[in-house]
């Protein structure tokens, strides 16, 4: 955000640059921590680190506020929970204005694999075709999507947010392991059949982050075109609930169509060349006719009870996008064939 510097301090850096950017800072988000160390004893940086940054606050005479990030391990008896609920307690009895936020699991793009997020590490392995291991008895786990984590420490950062220990937060998910293996692996098998996942709420940020766990060459994957002397028809992808987009390509002269749906309504949109869109209402005579061209984009909805038909008037290939409010089902595919 304009109109924020940050001073950012890792771990190389010394207490001495500490200081001196606690003595500028005008709010602190502590985020360091430790999480995996090689010995144990090493947690303890946990608590000092949180020591040492209050004690600066106080030597400063600022009474800056100050972010923790902790964990819902603090609820756990381990070594690490042990360790973030010792620099809470620290920081809450500090008499600073404080924010100790104990964050469920984060996850988002970016987030290391085969680490400490189950999200990060399914992810990469079903990108890559590596076997994950699913506890299929586990709990449901409590997620928090990184944008929307972001999104809070601004509204704190704004003074929108009651100071104290946090452990509510606006957005957040459930899911067992089981259901995440499940929605991720759909993500993968959903290029095989050209659908898209239903793109809301937690299946949104899920699949957003699966996109980035894909390797450069897997980008791109490969449409299914059905091709004859009349053109090409090619599905572009599908989504459960919204239908499905094509893109139609005619050669000079060609009709397609003819036919019309009880139901099922569609958009056409010709990007390049000449089309004529004609339609008519079952049992009637009267022929409704549009032309259009990529020259000048228009979008013609095809009317339930209309038998239409689609006509390539101009000298090269049109193009045309077109949109149904259903997936193709050829069980019940909704289609009549009828002359216009």
């Amino acid at each position: 955000n304009e109109g924020h510097e940050v001073l950012s301090f890792d771990k190389d850096d010394t207490l001495e640059q500490l200081a001196s950017y606690v003595n500028e800072a005008d709010f602190i988000f502590h985020l360091a921590g430790v999480n995996r160390p090689k010995d144990n004893s090493e947690f303890k940086t946990n608590s000092s680190l949180t020591d040492d940054i209050i004690h600066l606050v106080k030597m400063s005479k600022k009474e800056t506020p100050i972010v923790l990030t902790s964990s819902t391990q603090v609820l756990l008896d381990n070594d690490y929970g042990k360790s973030k609920k010792e620099a809470e307690d620290t920081l809450l009895n500090s008499n600073l204005p404080v924010y100790v936020c104990r964050l469920p699991n984060i996850f988002g793009k970016w987030c290391r694999p085969n680490y400490n997020s189950v999200v990060a590490t399914f992810c990469y392995n079903v990108a890559h075709d590596i076997e994950i291991s699913v506890n299929k008895e586990a709990n449901p786990v409590t997620f928090i999507y990184i944008d929307d984590l972001i999104d809070f420490f601004m509204d704190i950062l704004a003074n929108k947010i009651n100071k104290g220990l946090i452990v509510d937060f606006p957005v957040t998910y459930r899911a067992t392991p089981s259901e995440l293996a499940e929605l991720i692996k759909s993500f993968k098998a959903s290029r095989e059949d050209y659908s898209i996942p239903f793109q809301i709420g937690f299946v949104k940020k899920l699949y957003a982050t699966y996109l980035t766990y894909l390797d450069g060459e897997q980008f791109s994957y490969d449409a299914v075109s059905h091709s004859d002397d009349r053109g090409s028809f090619t599905e572009l992808y599908k989504t459960p609930g919204f239908g499905q987009t094509s893109v139609n390509i005619i050669k000079p002269g060609i009709t397609k169509g003819n036919h019309y749906h009880n139901s099922k309504n569609e958009k056409f949109i010709v990007v390049s060349g000449e089309c004529e869109i004609k339609q008519r209402k079952i049992g009637t005579n009267e022929v409704i006719s549009h032309k259009i061209n990529g020259n000048c984009l228009k979008i013609v909805d095809i009317i339930p009870g209309y038998t239409h038909s689609i006509k390539n008037i101009g000298k090269t290939d049109a193009v045309v996008i077109m949109w149904a409010s259903e997936m193709f089902d050829k069980e019940h595919p909704d289609t009549y064939f009828e002359e216009v």
